[in-house]
């Protein structure tokens, strides 16, 4: 097995892989698509940076901050940033493609950031500010081509992620609505 972690949509039709996970809908015919749940995101922040620069209360506050983000509008950002109309234009301090090397920046103090609710929550040093007035759902896919839809090897692997997936996303929506 190989992994390939990128958000880079790979051409599953050529098969530059297998399966893949995507955060937009699949638009191509040929493909086995299952939609497999939204993943919450918000604005997350470690605390210390809190402690020097204070807690933003409003969307345009953020604007008075540091903020981590993305440096190239893939298919994904601009499909989320639809859903996010109310989210001012955001000037970034820290721009870097990898979703990883945002967390790792947002965990390091460097300033504010989107991540998944989940992934913050497990770390007691990052908070997650603006949650009353911004969230977004990361709508997540899972997709192979056809032709791989009786290899066995495909199948079994195209379905086990699929329930991790559904799994993680139901522990999350669980873990958001308990006090």
């Amino acid at each position: 097995m190989e992994l390939s972690a990128s958000d880079a949509v790979e051409d599953i039709l050529r098969q530059a892989a297998d399966i893949a996970v995507r955060m937009v809908a699949p638009e191509q015919g040929a493909l086995v698509a299952r939609h497999v749940g939204a993943i919450p995101l918000g604005f997350h922040v470690h605390r210390s940076y809190l402690d020097r620069r204070g807690v933003p209360e409003t969307l345009d506050d953020l604007a008075r901050h540091d903020l981590i983000g993305y440096d190239r509008g893939t298919a994904a950002i601009r499909a989320v940033l639809a859903r996010a109309p109310n989210l001012p234009a955001l000037r970034f301090a820290l721009k870097a493609d990898s979703n990883l090397a945002q967390l790792s920046a947002i965990r390091a103090g460097f300033g504010i950031g989107i991540c998944q609710n989940a992934l913050a929550a497990s770390n007691p040093q990052l908070a997650h500010v603006l949650a009353d007035r911004f969230e977004m759902k990361l709508e997540t896919w899972l997709v192979m081509h056809e032709s791989l839809r009786t290899t066995p090897r495909c199948r079994v692997v195209f379905d086990a992620l699929a329930e991790a997936l559904q799994n993680y996303i139901r522990q999350q929506a669980a873990s958001c609505m308990s006090p």
